[in-house]
């Protein structure tokens, strides 16, 4: 079996994506995959983008506002957003997320 398709997660490189967004990011074919480590208080502001993501939130509150609803998701909840739906996120503690994007964020491939 070919053996470089086992990886260490500590060879990944932390890329800050947003202010205050700080990210390990695995491309797929299909997907990419962002850890994200975010300060209390640093936001991400409402935009939209073609990808489906899904966002887990691990540790801490992180708000959401999709669309116009707002709500603040805590460790083990999680929230789907369909292509180009608008959408902006908030740390209100420090928090720890995984963002599931599909197709392959490019933009994040070439940072």
């Amino acid at each position: 079996m070919d053996t470089s398709i086992f990886r260490n997660f500590s060879d990944i490189d932390i890329k800050e994506i947003a202010p205050g967004f700080f990210s390990k990011l695995i491309h797929t074919d299909t997907n990419t995959f962002n850890f994200i480590d975010v300060k209390a208080g640093n936001s991400v502001p409402y935009h939209q983008h073609v990808h489906e993501q899904s966002s887990f939130v691990i540790e801490g509150i992180f708000e959401f506002n999709i669309d116009g609803t707002i709500k603040q998701l805590d460790s083990g909840t999680f929230v789907i957003i369909p292509s180009n739906v608008w959408h902006s996120g908030k740390a209100i503690t420090d928090c720890k997320l995984i963002d599931i994007f599909s197709p392959v964020r490019e933009d994040y491939r070439n940072l």
